[in-house]
């Protein structure tokens, strides 16, 4: 009956218009509520799915900012990459990571100039890999044309802003059978991976409820005029209020609560303080640089969003987003079940069985019983490389060894759709006094018999890490 309510309402419009009383049906945001789902069974399941294997994979990098010289420097140092072409708007930046590349035996074309060249770009022949690290408005559109072209998409975090877009990238994925990975690089953090292998083996007994955050006082950064192009990541923080910054936190919780694989989440609730840093830094900078007048007044989202969600099978999660305040970093990550319990921040990292946390040599066999293969594999390397600490590198490693051997990817389509659809669900509950909003399920129904993402290395494992001096 609620479906058939909700296409009703949709199709006459009576939701939008606010004509029908009810605490769901009043609610403003008629993109998020009644956005255009497919109908119907689903296309192809992508969870589990192995594509063909891939001897090398040769790979195109569109956006040189932020993020992506990094992971061009961290992929030259795999075996079995070919990088093949690099691509911003920049014709300087493209030119200084290439340079970077010159005791390497990659020799990437350059694409630059024009608003176009990605496309160019991704249309060659020759490409098995688009990895996408450019502004959030990009990445769906970048995405979807990479799939389109025969291509596998790797997209940076938040593959997607709104609900339609989710589904734009669901439905082109099951559609080309390509691979569409979002890089939530958090999900290879050490702790994050021993959390996913203890709770694997049983050592949390039942989860009941996961936290997740992602608490980054990143004010100043997004000020700073040299950060990012346009200042796109401080416009980005207003206009809508909501967990702007979700899968950090969220993408390692699903995981050990096998969301999209053996559960789903059902519905969540959102809320937001005011914003007490955001307008009056814009003011602040504005007295002196009237480049930043065009920054005030403006509607900021506030300082700090809590964001509930509930599962189908009755678990709980808790994500936080919080980039103005003067507080300390934090992802959280807190893990409970019924038999055991894990936090990561404040650090140390503890886990607590019964009423006590364990002691240091406790925690110590802990780590050697629990920690996974692929950490094992390449952790003390991925160290040396860097990225984050090198959860960064475990990513790029774990998605080239998979594609070479043909396996399933531990993020797919389902993953990066879901976890995205935080943010405009959040920002809709936030609108309307923290009303509950319903999670559409990307994976219609498949979450039932989807299989747990594989911590082991099964198949997999054989490629080789190449350091660089």
């Amino acid at each position: 009956m609620k479906n058939n309510r909700r296409d009703f309402l949709r199709i006459t419009g009576l939701g939008g218009l606010g004509l029908v009383t009810g605490s769901a049906l009043s609610c403003k945001g008629p993109e998020t509520l009644f956005a255009n789902a497919p109908t119907g069974p689903q296309q192809f399941n992508m969870s589990g799915y192995a594509a063909p294997k891939l001897d090398t994979v040769r790979i195109g990098f569109i956006g040189l900012g932020m993020r992506g010289p990094g992971a061009v420097y961290r992929m030259s140092q795999i075996e079995g990459v070919e990088i093949k072409a690099l691509c911003d708007l920049r014709p300087e930046q493209v030119e200084k990571v290439k340079a970077e590349l010159e005791d390497t035996a990659h020799d990437p074309d350059t694409y630059s100039g024009s608003d176009n060249a990605w496309k160019e770009m991704v249309d060659r022949d020759d490409l098995d890999l688009i990895y996408i690290a450019t502004p959030w408005d990009w990445h769906t559109p970048m995405a979807v044309y990479a799939m389109e072209a025969g291509k596998h998409a790797a997209v940076e975090v938040p593959a997607a802003k709104t609900i339609d877009e989710c589904w734009e990238l669901v439905e082109t994925s099951e559609r080309t059978k390509k691979h569409c990975m979002m890089l939530e690089n958090c999900c290879y953090d050490f702790f994050e991976m021993l959390t996913l292998n203890m709770a694997r083996q049983g050592y949390f007994g039942e989860i009941i409820h996961g936290e997740g955050a992602y608490i980054h006082n990143l004010l100043d950064l997004n000020f700073n005029k040299d950060a990012y192009e346009d200042m796109w990541r401080l416009r980005e923080n207003y206009e809508r209020d909501g967990n702007l910054y979700a899968t950090h936190g969220l993408g390692p919780i699903c995981q050990v609560m096998n969301v999209n694989r053996g559960d789903q989440m059902d519905y969540l609730t959102s809320l937001s303080s005011n914003d007490f840093h955001m307008g009056a830094k814009a003011k602040e900078l504005a007295k002196e640089d009237s480049f930043y007048e065009q920054f005030v007044g403006k509607k900021y989202a506030g300082n700090m969003n809590t964001t509930i969600i509930k599962t189908k099978n009755g678990k709980s999660i808790m994500v936080q987003h919080d980039v103005t305040s003067p507080r300390p970093y934090s992802r959280i990550h807190l893990v409970s079940g019924t038999e055991a319990f894990a936090r990561k921040w404040p650090s140390p990292e503890r886990v607590a069985k019964g009423h006590s946390w364990l002691k240091e040599s406790e925690m110590t066999e802990l780590e050697k019983k629990y920690t996974p293969e692929i950490i094992n594999k390449v952790g003390d390397l991925a160290k040396k490389v860097g990225g984050h600490g090198g959860m960064d590198f475990i990513m790029d490693w774990r998605l080239i060894d998979n594609l070479r051997n043909g396996l399933p990817l531990d993020q797919d389509v389902y993953d990066a759709a879901l976890w995205s659809a935080i943010t405009p669900l959040s920002v809709d509950s936030v609108t309307n006094r923290a009303q509950s909003m319903d999670v559409p399920d990307f994976t219609r129904g498949a979450w039932k018999n989807n299989k747990p993402v594989d911590v082991t290395l099964k198949g997999g494992g054989t490629t080789n890490v190449i350091l660089r001096g």
